[in-house]
């Protein structure tokens, strides 16, 4: 068969039907499988002889989830986890050990940061921040001990972006791994394996699933990487559920579809943005005015849905637009059919330190919004009320 196009893989990869020949994937809820023999269960425990074994680390559901996130992200292999932040966790706790060291862009999910410096930073791995653009602080933080790149570009909420290929070069020179977080963007925009990516990190809760539905991650990469990740997942157990998996599996289905129209949605909303007298700064790729614009241009082929802005007036001027808003979900996830909207400072970055906010520019007057699918006027006048 020729080599098929991403809407075609994003439906027809990792499907297998029973014995019933279900025209629909068929959900597993079971937590372990039985053998035909008590010969058969030694081989199969023994890796002699492939098949199911135990729900937390063997599913047909799960594994025809990560069979097709992994055909559209060019991967080899995939580990479907239990949410993003159990899938950042596996990666880092699979390849590192005590004494190892890691390079993490400051830019990324509140949430990511609270977990190196609170968690991982116990396991005495050592951990520098780096602007994510600046190539030249990458490859200067770089030591003896150093084994892992981490970073997520676009980065949330401001939309920064780094060179993947040019970073790659430099992990790839120094033997270490590049592992990029593509949540927001998601192979229907970005491939960051085709860059020279070594592993890719995903919360597939937000435009994977892409309906608000249930919590879900994974992890993508060559299948000697995707084994060790495997192995620990099979150990610990924050393994993605039967029916979480079904939900992300039909997600798939509509990724490159929705993808689209979230970002000719975004992009409208933030050219009105970037007009508005009461606005000071509007943070959106698909703008000429953003700083990385060219280069989200070279690597990407969308913008995605993320926008955010800065309202003149601070905190109170950002709560008071917020709280004026109809239409717009008050809430901190993204990624869904439906817009939300959210204030960084004290949501997802607030268990940041002062330090750590004025450092990633995440101010008081912040707000971000996720760009869904209802009509991008009625999205405009919603915003509008609360300036």
């Amino acid at each position: 068969m020729k080599t098929l196009n991403f809407d075609t893989i994003a439906i027809r990869e990792g499907y297998q039907t029973t014995a019933e020949q279900e025209h629909s994937e068929a959900i597993f809820m079971t937590s372990s499988f039985v053998f035909d023999s008590a010969e058969q269960a030694a081989k199969r425990f023994s890796k002699e002889e492939p098949g199911n074994i135990y729900a937390r680390f063997t599913n047909p559901t799960v594994g025809a989830f990560e069979r097709k996130l992994a055909a559209l992200e060019g991967a080899q292999a995939c580990v479907a986890t239990s949410s993003g932040m159990a899938a950042i966790f596996a990666t880092l706790m699979a390849l590192l050990k005590s004494g190892d060291h890691i390079v993490a862009s400051r830019d990324m999910f509140g949430t990511t940061t609270v977990m190196l410096n609170s968690i991982v930073a116990k396991f005495n791995i050592d951990i520098s921040y780096v602007d994510l653009s600046d190539l030249s602080a990458w490859e200067s933080s770089i030591n003896d001990k150093t084994k892992l790149f981490l970073l997520e570009t676009p980065s949330n909420p401001l939309g920064q972006v780094v060179d993947i290929t040019a970073l790659s070069k430099i992990s790839k020179a120094h033997d270490i791994l590049l592992a990029v977080d593509n949540c927001i963007l998601t192979p229907a925009l970005q491939n960051p394996i085709a860059l020279g990516a070594d592993i890719v990190i995903h919360s597939a809760t937000k435009y994977i699933d892409g309906q608000g539905r249930c919590l879900a991650g994974a992890v993508l990469g060559t299948e000697d990487i995707m084994e060790q990740v495997h192995g620990f997942v099979r150990a610990t157990g924050p393994s993605l559920s039967a029916f979480n998996a079904w939900i992300v599996l039909k997600g798939l289905d509509t990724l490159s579809l929705r993808m689209k129209a979230h970002s000719d949605n975004a992009m409208k909303l933030a050219t009105w943005l970037e007009q508005q007298e009461s606005i000071e700064k509007t943070h959106y790729l698909g703008l000429e005015s953003h700083p990385h614009h060219q280069l989200a241009k070279s690597q990407q082929s969308g913008f995605g849905g993320i926008v955010s802005f800065e309202v003149k007036g601070g905190r109170k001027a950002a709560f008071k637009l917020i709280n004026a808003t109809e239409i717009f979900s008050i809430t901190a996830n993204l990624g869904d059919t439906k817009s939300t909207i959210t204030h960084p400072f004290s949501t997802t970055h607030g268990r940041l330190t002062d330090e750590e906010k004025s450092m990633t520019n995440i101010s008081e007057g912040l707000v971000r919004l996720s760009i869904g699918l209802e009509d991008v006027n009625d999205l405009i006048a919603d915003i509008n009320k609360g300036l």
